[in-house]
């Protein structure tokens, strides 16, 4: 018997409605059985997964610690994940920002079994792909999340022949990808317009990288690093010239391309400067 376990119905969007989860609404909609624990280790909550009689359990992005007695309830004996980096590196809540931050050429699925350590479980198979010179978190999110599928896809298939293997990691070449905060938004202009150009995609679309600009966030949702040098102190902004507008950093500029005030629209550097003109020289940050 196939099921589906997720979230409990929450309050969403302005109206603050109470709505089932979008994976709900999928499963109700194909007809199959929804479970919805408030949490999935409970007694309660064991006892009819058991009745599921389960043989294989796919997990992705459930949000709860998944105790030992969920782990190992199914018939084969595991719980098994995609996650979206090439274990062990950037194990954690945040591998596609945390690729994009450390300025890796490469990034991919991993297909792993769940184990109590987050991310840490052995690995039976690995899909690779490049990071696109220009490519955010959004659309790697979007990208991997495709190859996810397919890769789980065939570790069932796999699981069901009896022709899996896993191969456990080795934990001295972990690195983690803990969840990021607010403030890993903000742009440093003390740092490498390189590492800057990184944080832009790395926090794009949401919750999209910001400096402080006339007593308010600013929102830069894409920028370029341009490899012109500058003697003008970091942050310090100027027109025209090699971009329409351009950021003075430690080792160089950093052009702004699309921009978004508190409570604006995302506009792109010409039609910002129509609408809100900076002044030459001023300083942002």
């Amino acid at each position: 018997m196939a099921a589906v376990v997720t979230q409990p119905d929450r309050p969403r969007g302005r109206g603050r409605h109470v709505t089932p989860s979008p994976v709900a609404e999928a499963a109700a909609r194909a007809g199959v059985p929804v479970l919805r624990p408030e949490r999935v280790g409970a007694p309660e909550s064991v006892a009819a997964l058991r009745e599921i009689g389960a043989d294989l359990g796919i997990v992705v992005a459930f949000g709860q610690f998944l105790p030992k007695s969920v782990r190992t309830l199914p018939r084969l004996g595991y719980l098994v994940n995609a996650h979206a980096s090439l274990l062990p590196r950037h194990r954690g809540a945040a591998p596609i920002a945390h690729a994009i931050l450390a300025g890796d050429a490469e990034t991919g699925i991993s297909v792993m079994r769940v184990d109590r350590e987050m991310d840490a479980g052995p690995v039976a198979l690995v899909r690779t792909t490049p990071i696109g010179d220009d490519e955010t978190t959004g659309s790697l999110e979007i990208r991997l999340a495709a190859i996810a599928a397919d890769a789980i896809a065939e570790a069932v298939e796999r699981a069901a022949a009896d022709r899996i293997t896993w191969t456990e990691q080795d934990d001295a070449r972990a690195t983690l990808a803990p969840k990021l905060g607010p403030e890993d938004a903000r742009l440093d202009w003390n740092q490498a317009a390189i590492a800057l150009a990184r944080r832009v995609r790395a926090m794009a679309p949401k919750p999209g990288a910001f400096t402080d600009w006339r007593g308010e966030r600013l929102r830069v949702l894409a920028a370029e690093a341009i490899g012109d040098a500058t003697t003008d102190p970091p942050g310090t902004l100027r027109l025209g010239g090699a971009a329409p507008l351009r950021i003075a950093t430690r080792d160089g500029w950093l052009a702004l391309r699309v921009l978004q005030r508190a409570g604006g629209k995302p506009l792109d550097a010409d039609a910002f400067l129509r609408g809100r003109p900076f002044a030459d020289g001023e300083r942002l940050g």
